[in-house]
């Protein structure tokens, strides 16, 4: 089992340092607090971090002091300065002495998690990337081992540039024997994008610089056996390669031919891409993840008073269908943020065990009846495996994926579905770049116009279309993209121009079996009394007036600090509580807790404009809770609070 992540606390506040300590360790922290910069530095002294959370501004020593010791002690230790009063030449000051971030007091929870989160992740990614460094500079050490021992291809020409010897490693490499290239040309091996390339290499031995460094691709042999390069076309290798003369110091040397090696870097290139595209990724995640959740807010504001609204008026009004049309555009709305969180990786919603193959029945069963001109064909594997999703976000991949399909086949077409179980095994695992273990797969496939490589490097990417403006938001594969990596499974494509499409989820296995979980009918139980605690005003607003209406005694906060003075006033009459999970100072989580040391047995209904984090998770998992998504109408806020009381304890 990994050992946790461990983070020393630098602040002069306690009441500060016991509340960052108690979020931390719920999520899974080891936490270390230290008040003062010399019990910092003692504690640095005699532990290793991998996060240091620091105030600048110390009552011993200035908190810069601090960094000092860190980066010359613990090079390696992030660093995010945590601080109510920092200008903007200090923090200029602690990003150039190496701090990761800063955060700005008052700050939510979710910011000091994500960005905690990002900055220890960015502490491993480069460990990871000194670590390949390191050895690639060791290997760069050992060329003076026997040659058909070295992990290199060491080759020589002649002066016409024909391969007189290459080691036996090429065809470890690419599948082509040694054998078949003596007396070939040495284009004969290099990826035709970089044929001019080559030429400028090898050439300009004769009238420059007698040796010279560079990249190259180089085929993989269509026959090789190696089962990580069935779908590879080239190797990335790096190039040494140094000229040969019949009189070396002479400057009318007469060149002979060359010799050289060629390293194959392609892993190194390919984490170097992944590590920028998943910086990318996760940059946009985060950005769409903060519009969705500050759009749904406003979405619900309107939303609650339009219900307020239609439950005094009536059906005759000519004003009634106005509304009920605002209120479709108001869902409307909902979709699009639910398509952004999906892409954030924002969380799920109501996850539990499923068989794929049930869901995909239905979906196509729905699909097919809208769009006559696509003939679907259906492999489902006999006994599929489990996997633990929420269904719902489950149909919303299928449905993006089956839409993107029929665009791409505007006359009509062949759709494809199919699942298979699958293990990613010690063999396999590089072919996949996945964990090892059991999967369930989807694949769907289309016989429409297919990608080019430059669309299908993008095509995950949220907001990026191909359709014409107003046809497409370029939130459809984005979502699916963020809902399958949050069930941590994985999704590729596969695409030709002209030969149509394919898409392949992975989703991890599971050994629980498939469940129905059987809705509640009671109705609610009136005089009852709801705290609500909420940051926004318009929304405290309109969800006491809606909570008025449904029957029950209303409390307010505006703040987590406050709801608990409430609550602890109140707690004979409060039956559940309300509660938004993202709020400035003392966040939805923190609040949660404060309040079940009071009294254990409380109802909650989460509520928040992001959907299901981790914490949010953790806290469902117990019995006598619930979540709601905003904006909600008042009928779902009904539903909700109803299933609360419908629960039986644990």
């Amino acid at each position: 089992m990994l050992a946790a992540s461990k983070i020393l606390i630098v602040d002069d506040e306690p009441r500060m340092c016991e509340s960052l300590k108690i979020l931390l360790n719920n999520n899974g922290y080891e936490v270390h607090t230290s008040n003062d910069g010399h019990e910092a530095i003692k504690c640095l002294a005699e532990n290793d971090f991998d996060l240091v959370l620091l105030d600048i501004v110390l009552p011993d020593m200035d908190g810069f002091q601090v960094m000092d010791f860190i980066n010359q002690q613990h090079p390696d230790t992030m660093v995010i300065i945590i601080t109510g009063h920092i200008s903007m030449e200090s923090t200029l000051k602690a990003l150039r002495k190496g701090a990761y971030d800063y955060i700005k007091k008052p700050f939510e929870s979710e910011e000091l998690l994500t960005k905690g989160k990002n900055a220890i992740n960015q502490k491993i990614l480069t460990c990871e990337n000194r670590y390949i460094n390191k050895k690639l500079q060791e290997s760069e050490k050992r060329y003076r081992y026997l040659i058909q021992n070295s992990p290199d291809i060491i080759y020589t020409l002649d002066k016409k540039g024909n391969f007189t010897f290459i080691s036996d490693v090429v065809e470890h490499l690419t599948g082509i024997k040694a054998e078949q290239l003596i007396g070939k040309h040495y284009t004969s091996i290099i990826y035709e994008k970089d044929l001019e390339k080559a030429h400028f290499f090898f050439n300009e031995r004769r009238t420059a610089e007698r040796v010279s460094r560079g990249e190259l691709r180089i085929k993989v042999g269509k026959d090789n056996n190696r089962f990580d390069l069935c779908e590879v076309k080239y190797l990335t290798m790096e190039l040494k390669s140094t000229g040969v003369y019949d009189r070396p110091t002479s400057e009318k040397a007469q060149y002979l031919g060359a010799y050289g090696v060629l390293r194959d870097i392609t892993d190194r290139k390919r984490l170097e891409a992944q590590l920028q595209h998943a910086q990318r990724m996760e940059s946009l995640g985060t950005l769409s993840g903060g519009i969705a959740h500050d759009f749904n807010n406003l979405l619900m504001a309107i939303q609650g008073n339009i219900s307020l609204m239609l439950l005094s008026m009536d059906s005759s009004n000519h004003n009634y269908q106005k509304l009920k049309d605002i209120e479709i555009y108001v869902q409307r709305g909902a979709n699009l943020t639910k398509q952004l969180l999906g892409f954030a990786r924002g969380g799920k919603y109501e996850v539990k065990p499923t068989d794929l193959n049930k869901v995909i029945e239905k979906q196509n069963s729905m699909f097919g009846l809208t769009q006559k001109q696509i003939n679907i064909h259906n492999k489902y594997e006999e006994n599929l495996w489990t996997v633990e999703v929420d269904q719902k976000q489950m149909e919303l991949v299928l449905l993006n994926l089956y839409i993107n399909a029929s665009q791409a086949m505007p006359s009509g077409g062949d759709l494809y579905i199919s699942t298979e179980n699958l293990i990613i095994d010690e063999d396999s695992i590089n072919h996949y770049n996945a964990r090892q273990g059991k999967y369930v797969k989807i694949s769907v496939t289309d016989t429409g116009i297919g990608m080019d490589k430059a669309t299908q490097q993008r095509i995950f990417d949220p907001f990026f279309t191909t359709k014409d403006i107003g046809k497409g938001t370029g939130l459809g594969l984005a979502s699916v993209y963020g809902i399958i990596k949050n069930h941590e499974g994985f999704i590729t494509v596969k695409s030709k121009k002209d030969e149509g499409s394919t898409f392949s989820i992975y989703l991890p296995a599971s050994e629980k079996k498939d469940v129905d979980i059987p809705g509640s009918a009671k109705d609610i139980k009136n005089s009852r009394t709801v705290l609500l605690i909420d940051d926004e005003q318009m929304i405290v607003e309109v969800g006491k007036e809606i909570l008025g209406i449904l029957g029950y005694n209303v409390l307010t906060a505006k703040s987590g600090e406050r709801g608990i003075e409430v609550y602890q006033k109140n707690k004979d009459q409060i039956q559940i509580i309300i509660l938004d999970m993202v709020m400035p100072s003392m966040g939805g989580a923190e609040t949660y807790y404060r309040i079940k040391e009071i009294n254990p047995d409380i109802r909650f209904l989460l509520s928040s404009g992001y959907s299901v984090d981790k914490e949010a998770s953790k806290i469902l998992d117990s019995s006598r809770n619930g979540f709601i998504q905003k904006p909600f109408t008042i009928d779902q806020l009904s539903e909700k609070i109803e299933k609360i009381f419908d629960q039986v304890p644990a």
